[in-house]
């Protein structure tokens, strides 16, 4: 399973996500998107938003922390 988030370090959802993920022994990339322009580019043309966190589960992208998506998404 190939797992992304995109967030920025002030971000307490994204802290959030990540902890989550953590917590479910999900190994995951964390792309900063506060300094890389290219993956805020991808990530805003990939979900038309510009809040993060973004997590992409294997393509499946999920905006924000909803703790179910997440859940169905991995199969928690």
């Amino acid at each position: 399973m190939n797992v992304t988030v995109y967030s920025t370090p002030t971000c307490p959802y994204c802290k959030l996500v990540k902890k989550f993920l953590a917590k479910h022994g999900i190994a995951f990339t964390d792309i900063d998107v506060s300094v890389n322009a290219k993956a805020a580019e991808a990530m805003i043309k990939k979900t038309g938003q510009l809040g993060v966190p973004v997590v992409d589960i294997d393509g499946k992208t999920i905006v924000g922390f909803d703790e179910e998506k997440l859940k169905k998404a991995l199969g928690i």
